[in-house]
């Protein structure tokens, strides 16, 4: 004998309960319990990792106009638009990014060179080049201050009317006078200063590196350098971050950036490794949440802040090393200066959609945004996620560097086989880039 079980329903439950009633429909309100659920989502996010990169369209124009390589960038205060560019022929353009025009354009600012250029308010423009000249502008020279040495960097004092020379020495200026009021230097230095940068925070604290390896901090209070540091190679360029005051970005030649807090200068607190030449140019986000940088590679790398690989690559095929790079002030965009003489703009959400976002649109975007991030974990989604289309070159490089980083540590490790247990102890990546503190 054969026992059977029968499922029984009520007709009741699925009938109006009273004539005139909607027939009743029972749905299962909690999707976990559907055995499809997961698999469903896990398409969803694949799908939208694959549209992101589809979708991924960063480049947006190139501002024309120089006849050399663009090596300085400096956005206008208060204003979303418009920045100012100087290069290599003297020349300064003040270019309107909304309408991709010239709003103003100086020719033979300065003789050879323009290796500095800020803005000491809404109006006026600082500069400084080879021909140990600072200019100061509102499109028409408004003063000349007459040096001794070949400036590399300036940069001007948030609220006062004071800015900062890099050259032989680090030089403090008054706007009212034709002489330096204040020459800082390290007592036993011997380098020339390669960039300057005020605090944005703490405006009397400035930050200069220099060519033989230094990183070095001074007080315009004390007229004193007050920290400095050697490293394991040159710097090339240095960005204070705008949320963080204590925090400051380097660009090495060594192929890495690093940040610092300079409290504690002993060891980097981040390391952003993935060029595979010199990073020649580095800049903060207004939000402090990311980072561009550019470098020999000709390449544009934009990072998460506190994420030290895998950021997004820009590259053209027209473009030659970048040597100067910058965030718009609403974060949104991206500048880079190149040795080929255009000055480009770059989304900096590579698949961000411009012009109207429906309501609809947004929640969409949201949405595939939230499934991306509970799924990044997943191995096609990462994948798809990470993967990036780079130039040739650019490939065999970092092939060829990994295979020299995996010998390199190779031979540390058989060196530590072969040694007296004690020895040889390994170091960590982050103790080998200070070699020494001075104060």
């Amino acid at each position: 004998m054969v026992k059977i079980s029968v499922l029984q329903h009520a007709p009741s439950t699925h009938l109006p309960a009273r004539p005139g009633d909607p027939t009743p429909t029972h749905r299962n309100l909690d999707p976990l319990l559907h055995p499809f659920a997961r698999a469903r989502e896990r398409t969803r996010a694949l799908n939208a990792a694959k549209m992101e990169r589809m979708f991924a369209k960063p480049f947006l124009a190139s501002l024309e106009g120089h006849v050399d390589a663009v090596e300085v960038l400096a956005r206008r205060p208060e204003s979303v638009t418009d920045v100012a560019s100087g290069s290599w022929d003297g020349e300064i353009i003040v270019h309107n990014l909304a309408r991709r025009t010239h709003v103003a354009k100086i020719p033979g600012a300065h003789k050879g060179k323009l290796s500095g250029l800020c803005w000491a308010d809404e109006e006026r423009i600082l500069s400084c080049g080879v021909d140990r000249n600072i200019k100061m502008w509102d499109v028409k020279p408004l003063a000349v201050f007459p040096g001794k040495f070949s400036f590399n960097s300036i940069d001007h004092h948030r609220t006062d009317p004071l800015f900062a020379t890099a050259s032989s020495i680090v030089q403090v200026w008054d706007e009212t006078k034709s002489a330096p009021v204040l020459d800082i230097t390290f007592s036993t230095a011997a380098e020339t200063v390669t960039r300057i940068q005020f605090n944005p925070s703490e405006s009397s604290v400035l930050a200069s590196i220099g060519s033989d390896r230094t990183f070095t901090l001074y007080d315009v209070r004390t007229g004193k350098a007050e920290r400095r540091i050697v490293m394991q190679m040159r710097s090339n360029d240095l960005s204070w971050s705008p949320t963080f005051p204590t925090t400051i970005l380097l660009a090495s030649e060594d192929h890495n950036l690093y940040t610092f807090d300079i409290r504690r200068l002993n060891n980097p607190t981040q390391i952003y490794k993935a060029h595979v030449a010199a990073v020649t140019t580095c800049d903060w986000s207004p939000t402090g949440t990311e980072l561009v940088s550019g470098g020999w590679d000709r390449t544009v790398r934009i990072w998460k802040e506190g994420q030290g690989t895998h950021p997004e690559v820009y590259h053209t095929k027209r473009m030659q090393r970048v040597l100067s790079s910058a965030f718009t002030a609403d974060a949104r965009y991206v500048l880079s200066g190149s040795d080929d003489g255009n000055v480009r703009v770059w989304k900096a959400n590579a698949s961000e959609k411009l012009g109207i976002v429906t309501a609809r649109e947004r929640a969409a975007i949201e949405y595939r945004d939230t499934l991306k991030d509970k799924w990044q974990a997943d191995r096609e989604v990462g994948k798809v996620q990470r993967s990036r289309h780079i130039p040739k070159p650019v490939y065999k490089a970092g092939s060829l560097k990994r295979t020299m980083l995996e010998a390199q540590r190779v031979k540390e490790e058989r060196r530590r086989k072969h040694t007296r247990a004690g020895e040889s102890k390994p170091k960590a990546e982050r103790k080998k880039v200070v070699i020494a503190e001075q104060t």
